[in-house]
């Protein structure tokens, strides 16, 4: 019989490429979401037809347990966050519920539903269980490159809700033996991320300078620098964790650092465009703490699954450009996620 896989957060970025990269396995999926009626689950239903979809939500424990008694998962990925750094700030509390205490609920609805107990300690045909871990939770890093046994220092309310959940996930396997893990993954980005995201603001503000439909473009800290990736192969890595014999914690990313400032360089430079002509730099736009910079050494992940990235950080950048430039001749909302291919 197929595996069978229960991804939350399933009409994200992430939770769209791991869905194809697991559907290319030959796995069953099936997407956590809030409401059928929900329009982003049925632009979902279109772009991955072979996905099917339970009723949940990760504030509600009860309707988490009925939808993994309903799946009977062999693996759950919990990608579903509020995800957005500076909404964190605006919405500390829901952030904390979904994002931290989400955790909890998804934690508690497998260890229910797979009848584990304290001091069971046994992993055979267990629901194996992967937690969307982040960066962030870094923050005001304490030495640089960061590896799995780098303290956090979170600087943002999301940074604080992550690392709630990080911890939680590795008690529920030091107390439970369940199978769970944690990926700590640095910025990876798409021609799916959202537009409010700041990789996605440049090539979408990119796209439109470049189409006539924009003259400036506004962005805070140029300075700021991190490690990013392209989802689509940080996903394989989610996957490969939950394949290993023993359940341990990986850092994903480049191990290279760059600025927002080489990021924009990068986006019109692929334009043919000039960034200095167009960028103003907008104070308002900080974060009321900045991470200033963020660097992954992802050795352990290289040695032990065997995974590498594979697209650089100058092809990613132009593969958003392009995206957005056919997205908006097109007549494309990016707010709608009509990026999507």
């Amino acid at each position: 019989m197929a595996r069978r896989a229960l991804i939350t957060g399933i009409t994200g970025q992430d939770g769209s490429y791991l869905a194809e990269h697991l559907l290319a396995q030959g796995y069953e999926v099936w997407g956590l979401a809030r409401g059928q009626a929900n329009p982003r689950v049925s632009r979902m239903r279109k772009l991955l037809a072979d996905v099917q979809v339970v009723r949940g939500d990760l504030l509600d424990q009860g309707s988490l347990i009925s939808a993994v008694e309903r799946v009977q998962p062999d693996e759950v990925y919990n990608l579903g966050a509020i995800s957005f750094v500076p909404m964190s700030w605006e919405q500390a509390e829901l952030t904390a519920e979904v994002t931290g205490m989400g955790v909890l609920r998804m934690l508690e609805a497998i260890r229910v539903c797979s009848g584990v107990s304290r001091g069971s300690n046994t992993r055979s045909g267990q629901m194996r269980f992967y937690q969307a871990s982040s960066s962030e939770m870094f923050g005001q890093v304490t030495e640089t490159p960061q590896t799995e046994r780098t303290g956090f220092h979170p600087r943002s309310p999301y940074g604080v809700a992550k690392a709630y959940g990080h911890f939680l996930t590795q008690n529920y396997r030091e107390s439970y033996g369940m199978y769970a893990v944690s990926g700590i993954l640095f910025n990876h980005e798409s021609p799916r991320r959202g537009a409010e995201f700041v990789t996605r603001k440049v090539t979408l503000g990119v796209a439109r300078i470049k189409l006539g439909l924009a003259s400036e473009l506004r962005l805070g800290n140029l300075e700021a620098r991190r490690d990013w990736g392209f989802a689509g192969d940080y996903v394989r890595a989610m996957h490969l964790m939950l394949q290993a014999a023993a359940p341990e914690d990986y850092v994903i990313g480049t191990g290279r650092m760059k600025s927002v400032r080489e990021l924009v360089e990068a986006a019109f430079t692929a334009a043919g465009l000039d960034w200095e002509q167009y960028v103003i730099r907008d104070q308002t736009l900080h974060r009321p703490a900045e991470v200033d910079l963020l660097c992954a050494d992802p050795k352990k992940a290289r040695v032990q699954l065997g995974w590498e990235p594979t697209v650089s950080f100058d092809d990613l950048v132009a593969m958003m450009v392009e995206s957005d430039l056919r997205l908006l001749s097109n007549g494309g909302d990016p707010d709608q996620d009509s990026s999507w291919p």
